[in-house]
């Protein structure tokens, strides 16, 4: 049996970003759900008041894919300097963010994030905290592009079938 380990990601409308990330090799499964709110429970309709970010989970094979080529594609698709929104999408329910379910997941994800900031010259807008909680998403939001081909998504779908340049690749020294 394969070893997984999980990553969640908000990175606005989890539509988009479980499209994207169920084409990289190494990701297992995925599945769209509400993180990091006021309570462990949470609703689509509720978001706003609950303060949950759509985030995707991402269960991925280690020995084929990596935290650092995961989280290069995070800020391939987002834009990391952006509070609150993504594409057209506008609310704390949009935020960006990395949750981590281990202290030394959580220390690689911000060795990443500092390599990628040193890179770009600024901070980011991202938020790298542990996990409180995550409620899956309802049926109808998992796989929607799957289901919804012409759906709405603020990500280039393509892209995830594109290496990552150098530059993009938080691993590799050219940056």
């Amino acid at each position: 049996m394969t070893m997984t380990e999980t990553l969640y990601l908000a990175g606005g409308c989890f539509w988009g970003m479980e499209g994207y990330y169920k084409r990289l090799t190494g990701v297992v499964d995925t599945e769209v759900g509400y993180a990091n709110g006021k309570s462990p429970q949470a609703t689509y309709q509720g978001l706003k008041s609950s303060d949950h970010a759509e985030t995707l989970a991402i269960h991925y094979d280690p020995s084929q894919v990596d935290l650092a080529t995961l989280i290069s594609h995070f800020f391939r698709v987002i834009d990391p300097f952006s509070l609150n929104k993504q594409g057209g999408d506008i609310g704390r329910q949009y935020r960006t963010g990395i949750y981590t379910t281990s202290a030394s997941q959580e220390a690689a994800v911000k060795a990443l994030v500092a390599t990628f900031e040193q890179r770009a010259g600024r901070p980011t807008a991202v938020e790298v905290v542990p996990l409180a909680h995550f409620v899956p998403a309802e049926d109808y939001h998992q796989d929607y592009l799957d289901k919804h081909p012409a759906g709405y998504c603020h990500i280039k779908l393509a892209w995830a079938d594109q290496a990552l340049s150098p530059a993009e690749n938080l691993a590799s020294q050219e940056g």
